[in-house]
């Protein structure tokens, strides 16, 4: 049997099912390693007017915004800017980092948790500039090197999906 690639000291999930469910698989390999959830690693939240609704609906209703023009803007009616869903995400880093200093941590949460984690990391806008297309059931690794300086190891590695069917890993982009 092949040994694992790294040995984590903590399982850390958003809330949601999914992320939950992806967890628990995790968890499944590493017997003993104590898990959690952190809603603030949850996806980026439209609010209760958007939440669910498809993307078409959604452009229907309330039009394309400029949502990577301005971080404070409103995007979803009723749901977090950018700047808010940065700051939530930056935070639960923040006290992930200072409560298990040392430790590996797994997370299993969502494709913008992931793309913001990304921006801080590489201290970059925190929207344009570039794009980020994270893969749903993808690997990201970042290691913490010194307070505020991270290295990328690895992003959207999604060798562990080889020979599944495509939408199985691409996933699915259509709502809000």
């Amino acid at each position: 049997m092949k040994s694992p690639e790294f040995e984590p000291d903590l399982i850390i999930s958003s809330q949601f099912p999914r992320a939950r469910e992806t967890a628990e698989v995790i968890a499944e390999a590493f017997p003993g390693v104590p898990t959690g959830v952190d809603d603030g690693f949850g996806e980026h939240d439209p609010g209760p007017d958007c939440d669910g609704m498809t993307m078409a609906a959604f452009v229907e209703r309330y039009g394309t915004s400029s949502w990577e023009d301005d971080p404070f803007g409103v995007t979803f009616p009723g749901g977090e800017t950018i700047a808010d869903f940065h700051y939530r995400v930056g935070t639960a880093v923040r006290r992930t980092v200072d409560l298990n200093p040392a430790a590996t941590v797994v997370i299993a949460c969502h494709g913008g948790v992931i793309d913001t984690v990304l921006r801080q990391a590489l201290k970059t806008a925190p929207t344009g500039v570039f794009h980020i297309n994270t893969l749903n059931t993808s690997v990201t690794e970042l290691s913490l090197v010194k307070p505020n300086m991270w290295t990328l190891h690895r992003y959207g590695d999604t060798a562990h999906l080889a020979g599944l069917p495509a939408s199985t890993r691409s996933g699915d982009a259509t709502h809000v």
